[in-house]
């Protein structure tokens, strides 16, 4: 009977409202696609110019508070206390903190972004002109600057939040909880239960957009390599065939399946970026980062503020204040799922390889594979820049094709692509588990299949009903409200480490006195 109840926990009223509310918006989809099509754009088009500019205040608050505590005398303190050791290797943590974050959208924007503002020049300087060499480094930086820090801020600030409640005051792993220095740490039960419900839904968004993007990129691939139709049957097929690998992977458990995956998408993609950087332009490549990390520290400030409302053009719409709603959405799976794997670290190594380690990768890998292309077109008279304006997702592939092993690195790029997109449904999964079931660290089987499956089922109704753009709205949908119960949570996790660090201090203090006290009175005693 007991295990019967610990099978069903997830049985809850968070469970089955947010269950609802997603499972209603992919029928919708599936039933009227045109209408959720049409009414996405219009969403997609308010929420960004409304609240653009609070995407990018938000997102750069949250790198300064990040910092603050990782340089502050706080960064030393230990999450799991002050005996704790790391549970993972460094290169493995950092392949886990890579998987399930953002390694499907590196590989989807890395050569796909810096051709795209190769050929179509951010708006900010009149005097760029598509395909030229100013260009092409306006154009590196920017990829850059998009795909830095700025995106693991939020993963790293609910990571840390939900690492600090769970490990040093022993709360449960729910987002609500990261609240408790400001709520309290009992009662209001309605106010909880929708903060766990908005995390949970912001969460699958985030989580459905990237499966798409990923299924779109795959399809793709396989036409470039093995003429593979493109279309919504074989993107069925590569949904199906992803859900039955992450099943099987979530069935091995954190320890074994996730934790290989991770490094072999890490190794597959060290393999990826050391063989374009030898076959392709070396010298180039180690320029073009070089002089693009330049560009990128230099502008830092200005770009993260940047706005384009004197122009009509939307390029700070689509570009940043996307990947920043984006990030957000994602933040509770990602959060969770890296709180779970740092028990151990202190606050300073916490910031500094969740927001530093993961982004320097993706840049390295933008630097060779964009750096490729952006090379091919300058020098040698391809049109990769006018592939990827017809269709983004073809951009990693026809660079390829330009390159000696062309077809083998193809083909590595696709099983990369496949393994990044496994490893985060099975992530995604295991902590909409954790979520739905009152935090519980050890989720039943029976809610991360139903999750797994509403995940794939959105996914597709996204690709189908609106493409793109859909999954780019359902981002932005779930990110608005969560951005909200970050900022409360940051106000929480700096009470509580302030409250936490006196507390130490004081006790400190009075073992200290109680010492002193001891060594005079054992004085004393030996005067006497």
């Amino acid at each position: 009977m007991d295990q019967n109840k610990s099978r069903f926990k997830f049985m809850n009223s968070i469970f089955w409202v947010s269950f609802s509310i997603i499972f209603l918006f992919a029928l919708w989809g599936g039933i009227a696609p045109k209408t959720l099509a049409s009414q996405a754009t219009g969403i997609y088009d308010f929420i960004a110019g409304t609240f653009g500019w609070f995407y990018l205040v938000f997102v750069l608050f949250i790198i300064v508070f990040n910092f603050y505590l990782a340089f502050s005398k706080y960064g030393k303190i230990r999450l799991g206390g002050d005996d704790a050791k790391p549970k993972y290797p460094l290169f493995t943590w950092i392949a886990m903190l890579f998987s399930c974050g953002f390694g499907v959208s590196i590989v989807f924007w890395g050569v796909a972004e810096p051709m795209t503002h190769f050929g179509s020049p951010p708006p900010f300087d009149a005097t760029l002109e598509a395909g030229t060499a100013e260009t092409a480094r306006v154009a590196m930086w920017n990829a850059f600057f998009n795909n830095g820090i700025h995106q693991w801020a939020s993963f790293t600030f609910v990571g840390l939040a939900l690492s600090y409640f769970i490990y040093r005051q022993e709360e449960r792993s729910l987002i609500s909880d990261t609240m408790n220095s400001v709520i309290g740490d009992t009662g209001k039960k309605p106010l909880r239960n929708t903060i766990d419900i908005i995390a949970i839904i912001a969460t699958v968004m985030g989580v459905a957009t990237t499966l798409g993007l990923s299924v779109l990129q795959i399809n793709s691939g396989l036409g470039s390599v093995f003429n593979v139709p493109s279309g919504t049957p074989t993107q069925i097929i590569i949904v199906i065939a992803m859900f039955l690998f992450f099943m099987v992977s979530t069935l091995s458990g954190l320890d074994r399946g996730i934790k290989y995956l991770s490094n072999a998408n890490l190794g597959i993609a060290l393999f990826l970026m050391v063989a374009v950087l030898f076959i392709g332009p070396t010298g180039f490549i180690l320029e073009t980062i070089t002089m693009g990390v330049g560009d990128y520290l230099q502008n830092f400030f200005q770009a993260s503020l940047r706005m384009d409302q004197y122009t009509d053009s939307t390029w700070v719409q689509d570009w940043p204040i996307y990947y920043w709603a984006w990030t957000i959405a994602w933040a509770p799976f990602v959060g969770m799922f890296v709180a779970r794997i740092s028990r151990g670290r202190t606050v300073r190594e916490f910031v500094l390889g969740v927001m530093v380690s993961p982004p320097l990768i993706g840049i390295i890998w933008i630097g060779i594979f964009g750096g490729t292309a952006v090379n091919l077109d300058l020098f040698q008279g391809t049109d990769i820049a006018g592939i990827v304006a017809q269709d983004e997702t073809k951009a990693l592939f026809a660079m390829l094709d330009h390159l000696p092993l062309g077809t083998i690195l193809s083909v590595l790029s696709i099983c990369l692509l496949f393994t990044f997109l496994v490893t985060s449904a099975d992530s995604a999964t295991f902590v909409l588990g954790m979520m739905s079931s009152n935090g519980d660290t050890n989720p039943s089987m029976i809610v991360k299949v139903i999750w797994g499956t509403l995940i794939a089922g959105l996914a597709t109704v996204l690709i189908i009903s609106a493409g793109l753009e859909g999954l780019q709205t359902a981002s932005l949908i779930g990110a608005l409200p969560f951005s909200i119960v970050l900022f409360v949570a940051s106000i929480s996790l700096l009470k509580a480490i302030r409250e936490d660090y006196r507390e130490a201090r004081r006790q400190e203090e009075e073992d200290r006195q109680r010492e002193i006290r001891e060594q005079i009175e054992n004085n004393n005693d030996h005067s006497i």
